[in-house]
This record gives structure tokens, C-alpha cells and sequence, in this order.
């Protein structure tokens, strides 16, 4: 039986991220990845390390967020020494656009709401559109103005991936592919995973299987009710460069494609793509940008986030099962130096990160609270 001090349940961005910090503490890790065929929220991600907006209603996560960010040239740099991978983190500040004077106001209210819980610690400016235009050249006329924050930058999503799993290697994390795991057990100090037929002992597990996790997390005591969450994004060809900041809804990658995406679908287990969102993705990106008006598209796919009801993460360990972890997120990007420099410790030390009390799964069993995903 394959042993370890402990197993990750989940190879995506979040599983990685923890099991490359839980390494980089010196543990025996083992890791199980369902493959590519499961749905794999990581292909899907826009890429963006984005801070602005995060925690309006739930103060503590945009204090988390924001931690991240300020983290990330340091996950970077470490990943960059070990794997010679560079991530293409880059962190000028981002902008979210306004296409209404209403969206304009709202959006100001928002921004400063978060501000005034954080004291006034928390950047940001509202801008009009010839500031706009100043900035962002190509921006389109019915762009009246934007929020902008330096706090916001992008990463390459399939990079950072490919460079958790080459460091992971590098620090003899043992990756088993194609396992899914179906049943943990205790078994005296620790637990064992069943997968397929295939039996994992562990002292401690964790589990960062993005929706897999809602009945992985009964097993051991956790409420995690996550559930999908459809976003649809069009990838358009290489272009010349136009774009020096990251927006919410239109960024150049650092090859030169430009994605567009922001939507989202309550549609069940669906990660397939429609005609009528991928038209109002392509209508609103060239709103932002005319100049994609004549770009081709090479590309669109559909991802399912990882979303709680109220669309925060879940960080807890289990009461009735110590040892036994969730972590599950539907930021996997701008959270990945979080769940690595932050929670990984937590795990390996029994140190909780400050804060990280705020995100117990049990907050859900609150039957007199109404959720929205205030992510």
C-alpha cells in the first residue's frame, strides 16, 4: 500500500499549490489526480491574480486576496529557480470596466465599502473615460470609465500548472494519474483512500478535488457544499501587443492571444459552450476593445468553477477527524501562493494563518442565511 505523510486528493491548481508547500516543509507527499478527464477548472482559468472587489460582504477575504497578491512574486521567484518555468506574473494594476454611469456608481460604492472595513487600506481609484483612454489607448468609446487598482495583476494559467507539477517532481512528491478517490477510511493515526481498487495511507489527507470535494468532505465530518459554475471564454489569435494590464473582462496572455471571458451559469455539470453567451462575450469584448472587432477567434471552451453558496472559499479541519482537510477555492490562480506559502504550512505545523477561521465549511449550516456568490 502507498504511503505518505500526506496524500492531496486533486491535481489541479489547488492541490498542487498545497502539495508543492507541504514538500517544501520537508513532508512525504503523495498526490491524486484524476486526469484530464475529469472537469478540470484549472484549463479553464482566466489567469487573472486579482484583488479588487474580492470580500464585499465578508471583509476577511479580501484581506486573504489581497495577502496572495502580495505573496505571488515569491511563489514566482521559487518557482522560476526550481523548474527554470517563468509564470509570465506580471502585477501593473488591473481594470474593471463600466459601460453606464449606474455601473460606474455602483462599482465606486462597492470599492469603498470594502475600503472603510479595511480602515482605508485598500487602493483604488475610480477614473473617467478619457482617463481611461489615456491609459488604455484602445479602449472603446462606450467604456464611460473603470475602477482601477495597482493591487491586480495576471499570471499564465497553464504555466503555473505545468510548473507545480515539475516542482512537485523535483521534491519527490509521488503524482499518481488517473485516480479517483472514492472512499476514506481511518485507519489507527491516520487514513486510508480507496481509488479504484488502489489503497493510499496517509496521516493526513487533503482534499482539493474542486467539486469532487462536496461528498469526499462528508466522509470526514466537513460540510463542503460546492457546486459548479459554468464560465465560457473565446480565445482569439496573436496579435501585436495592445494591452498592458489585466481587465475583468478582456486580457492579452503573455503569447501574444487575447482571451475574453466573465460569464456566468448556474447549468448543472454542462462545460460545454453556447452560441448565445459566447456572442454576448464577443459583443462586450469588442465594446471594450473595437480594434477585436476584426481579430479572428481560434478557440472557446466552458469551465466549472468551484463555487460555495456564498462563493468564498472553504479552509477546515476536521473535528470528528483530525488530520482530514479541505481546500477548495474558485480563485485557484490568485490564491495559489495563499494555499501554498500559507496553508500548506498550516497543515504541516497545525499553525492556522490568521484569518483562516473565517472560512470553516460550518458557516453553511446557518439555516436562517441567505447566500450569494459575493465572491
Amino acid at each position: 500500500m502507498n504511503s505518505s505523510d500526506v496524500l492531496v486528493i486533486g491535481g489541479g491548481l489547488v492541490g498542487t499549490a498545497v502539495a508543492y508547500g507541504l514538500a517544501r516543509e520537508g513532508l512525504k507527499v503523495g498526490v491524486l489526480d484524476e486526469g484530464d478527464d475529469a472537469f478540470r477548472a484549472s484549463r479553464g482559468n482566466f489567469g487573472l491574480v486579482w484583488v479588487q472587489g474580492k470580500g464585499y460582504g465578508k471583509t476577511p477575504y479580501a484581506t486573504w486576496t489581497r495577502g496572495s497578491a502580495t505573496r505571488w512574486p515569491m511563489l514566482r521567484d521559487h518557482l522560476l529557480s526550481e523548474t527554470d518555468i517563468d509564470v509570465q506574473l506580471t502585477q501593473p494594476g488591473g481594470f474593471h470596466f463600466c459601460f453606464s454611469e449606474t455601473e460606474w456608481h455602483e462599482r465606486a460604492a462597492r470599492l469603498q465599502a470594502i475600503r472603510d472595513d479595511l480602515n482605508g487600506d485598500y487602493p483604488f481609484e475610480m477614473i473617467d473615460h478619457a482617463e481611461v483612454k489615456r491609459r488604455l489607448p484602445g479602449v472603446g468609446r462606450q467604456v464611460i470609465g473603470a475602477s482601477y487598482s495597482p493591487m491586480d495583476g495576471h499570471a499564465n494559467p497553464l504555466k503555473l500548472l505545468r510548473a507545480l507539477h515539475t516542482a512537485c517532481g523535483k521534491r519527490g512528491v509521488q503524482m499518481s494519474a488517473g485516480m479517483r478517490a472514492q472512499r476514506i477510511e481511518r485507519s489507527g493515526n491516520g487514513f486510508v483512500v480507496d481509488a479504484g481498487g488502489q489503497r493510499f495511507h496517509a496521516g493526513r489527507v487533503v482534499l482539493a478535488a474542486g467539486l469532487g470535494n462536496r461528498a469526499l468532505a462528508e466522509q470526514v465530518g466537513i460540510h463542503a457544499p460546492v457546486a459548479p459554475n459554468r464560465g465560457q471564454v473565446l480565445i482569439a489569435e496573436r496579435v501585436a501587443h495592445f494591452l498592458d494590464y489585466p481587465t475583468t473582462y478582456v486580457r492579452q496572455t503573455d503569447e501574444g492571444t487575447v482571451q475574453i471571458g466573465d460569464s456566468m451559469e448556474d447549468v448543472g455539470f454542462d462545460d460545454g459552450v453556447t452560441s448565445d453567451v459566447m456572442s454576448h462575450i464577443a459583443w462586450r469584448g469588442v465594446r471594450s476593445f473595437p480594434a477585436l472587432g476584426d481579430v479572428k477567434l481560434v478557440r472557446a471552451w466552458g469551465a466549472l468553477r468551484v463555487m460555495s453558496p456564498d462563493g468564498f472559499p472553504i479552509y477546515q479541519q476536521s473535528t470528528t477527524c483530525p488530520g482530514a482537510y479541505v481546500v477548495t477555492c474558485h480563485s485557484g490562480v490568485t490564491l495559489a501562493a495563499a494555499h501554498a506559502l500559507r496553508v500548506a504550512p498550516w497543515i504541516a505545523k497545525n499553525l492556522a494563518p490568521a484569518g483562516i477561521e473565517h472560512f470553516s465549511g460550518e458557516r453553511f449550516l446557518q439555516t436562517d442565511k441567505v447566500f450569494t456568490h459575493g465572491h
